[in-house]
């Protein structure tokens, strides 16, 4: 396993624009190992739906969730963070379905 240090990037997570940053380092991560990525958010205060979404939701364009769900795991989440993340996945997930139909 590998683990991808949020804290590493900031403590506190809350911009689109970081979002897409560190997306596009996680995405980087993923597509160069086909071992489970530990998202560690250890020491991280605040993770904003802004980010949560940009960052982690926005994986869904290019992968299932369900493949997301298998090739990650999340560790260290503080209750907010936990919500946001959960929020943004929701949404990403209904707009998706949305589109389907």
């Amino acid at each position: 396993m590998k683990t991808f240090k949020f804290k590493e990037i900031n403590e506190y997570l809350g911009t689109r624009q970081l979002g897409c940053i560190t997306r596009e380092k996680l995405l980087t991560m993923l597509h160069e190992s086909d071992e489970r990525i530990v998202l560690d958010f250890e020491g991280v205060s605040v993770v904003s739906n802004s980010f949560a979404d940009e960052c982690l939701a926005k994986l869904l364009l290019e992968m299932s969730f369900e493949e997301l769900k298998r090739r990650t795991t999340f560790v260290a989440l503080n209750d907010f963070a936990k919500q946001n993340i959960a929020i943004a996945f929701r949404r990403r997930l209904n707009a998706m379905k949305q589109q389907t139909t």
